[in-house]
């Protein structure tokens, strides 16, 4: 059988690695907002200036599994802490979340000059059960839905990865 980049006895062929790779994300011990930038356009975002671009916009999108399979959520947040912040309601699929490993993404694009920001937290999800915590986060987080939104959940980001898509020159003309 031969050997792919999924085995463990050899390193991945570093031609087939690209900047969005897992392993390329952002630890908290880094200190530039801009680490890397390819010749594309795509800057490589601290986990500081991720989390406060992050905290720039009212709403993301968490994902979790449910039945086996991918699921995603648009919801509103805030980040607390360099925790990020969701509300919902009993019965919601991403409550089956509690306790696993999910992913939130925000991003900020404009389509027109093709640049922006993106980011990913990877994180266990956590209920709140702190009253008084939870009563803070429901004066900070309104539904945006109209439903009374009863559960609180903090994402403890154990991966952070942040992208800028900056202006590049567009390509001469053939």
């Amino acid at each position: 059988m031969p050997a792919t980049d999924l085995d463990h006895d050899h390193e991945p062929d570093p031609r087939r690695r690209s900047v969005a790779d897992a392993d390329c994300a952002v630890r908290p011990s880094t200190m530039n907002s801009a680490l890397h930038e390819e010749p594309s356009g795509l800057l490589e975002l601290s986990e500081a200036e991720s989390l406060r671009l992050m905290s720039g916009v009212p709403f993301g999108r968490v994902v979790f599994s449910r039945d086996a399979l991918p699921a995603i959520r648009p919801v509103n947040h805030v980040v607390d802490k360099g925790s990020i912040i969701i509300r919902t309601h009993l019965g919601a699929a991403v409550l089956s979340s509690v306790g696993m490993v999910v992913a939130y993404e925000a991003d900020s694009i404009d389509p027109v000059t093709r640049t922006g920001w993106s980011v990913i937290v990877i994180g266990v999800a956590k209920r709140v059960i702190d009253v008084d915590e939870a009563a803070r986060f429901e004066r900070e987080l309104k539904p945006w839905v109209r439903r009374t939104m009863d559960h609180t959940i903090r994402i403890v980001p154990e991966m952070v990865t942040g992208f800028e898509l900056t202006a590049v020159p567009e390509f001469p003309a053939p």
